[in-house]
């Protein structure tokens, strides 16, 4: 019989040097655990940036001349925060990081990352309602603005004017007599280049929902592989004990027949 006590013994303890206590202390989690204060603290950016673009939507609604441009930066800001904050979250799990063969430590950082990702879309879902909210209210203003014109439209004939694209759809045929009939198309023109701008925006975060979503489902088959994985690799290792303790034992016996022997 071929002696494989070194070999088991050798995958024994394989398995107990990969633990829990020493892969989770290494330089990787002290990097990850910073990327993730990095992801809270943009989260926390956006959520406040979300409650400052709500200021400037009710400013906008109503203010006479409101100030566009102030609007704009802010949701540059916070399409860019989501883009970095998407970012670092899709990089927060690598199956090619080394740390499928330590499986306490992935699902500690796989529950993070869950929390994260979560935390992640409620603030998304929070700036894409706000966005619509603010659409419903301009398309409302507008309406009342065509109104005053004498042009009275239903809430189809409106989105279809707005998916036009061509403000001048407006007001082609409203003719401007008086002050305040071009006060109101002066306002729908602007109104209706705030739901332009809008419909881009709104565009940019269904795109992101979309990535966010393939990138959950994707990792849940990856958990779902990895604990397969593990099971199988636990049943190994179990077969492997087993096997080194019979292979103990058996040396353990055929000294004793040596012994046994050479004192015959």
């Amino acid at each position: 019989m071929k002696d494989r006590l070194a070999e088991l013994t050798a995958v024994s303890s394989l398995n107990q040097d990969v633990n829990f206590t020493e892969d989770c202390r290494d330089g990787f989690m002290e990097n990850y655990f910073r990327r993730v204060e990095e992801v809270r603290g943009l989260i926390d950016k956006i959520s406040y940036q979300v409650e400052e673009v709500k200021k400037l939507h009710s400013m906008i609604l109503s203010a006479p001349n409101p100030d566009h441009n102030t609007v704009v930066r802010q949701h540059a800001v916070i399409y860019k925060c989501f883009k970095s904050g998407w970012v670092r979250i899709s990089q927060q799990v690598d199956p090619d990081s080394g740390l499928l063969i330590r499986y306490l430590c992935y699902k500690r950082i796989s529950i993070i990352h869950t929390v994260l990702s979560r935390k992640f879309v409620e603030v998304m879902t929070k700036y894409n309602e706000t966005q619509v909210t603010f659409r419903e209210r301009s398309k409302g203003r507008i309406q009342r603005q065509l109104e005053i014109t004498g042009r009275m439209t239903s809430n189809e004939e409106l989105e279809d004017m707005l998916e036009s694209g061509n403000p001048s759809i407006f007001t082609s045929d409203i003719i401007s007599d008086s002050q305040i009939t071009r006060q109101a198309l002066n306002e729908i023109e602007s109104r209706h280049q705030d739901i332009m701008r809008l419909e881009s925006s709104i565009r940019e975060l269904h795109a992101m929902f979309m990535d966010m979503a393939m990138l959950v489902e994707t990792q849940g088959d990856m958990v779902n592989n990895i604990e397969n994985n593990v099971s199988n690799a636990a049943e190994y290792i179990y077969r492997a004990k087993e096997e080194t303790k019979k292979a103990v034992r058996y040396q353990k016996k055929s000294r004793r027949v040596c012994v046994t022997l050479n004192y015959l």
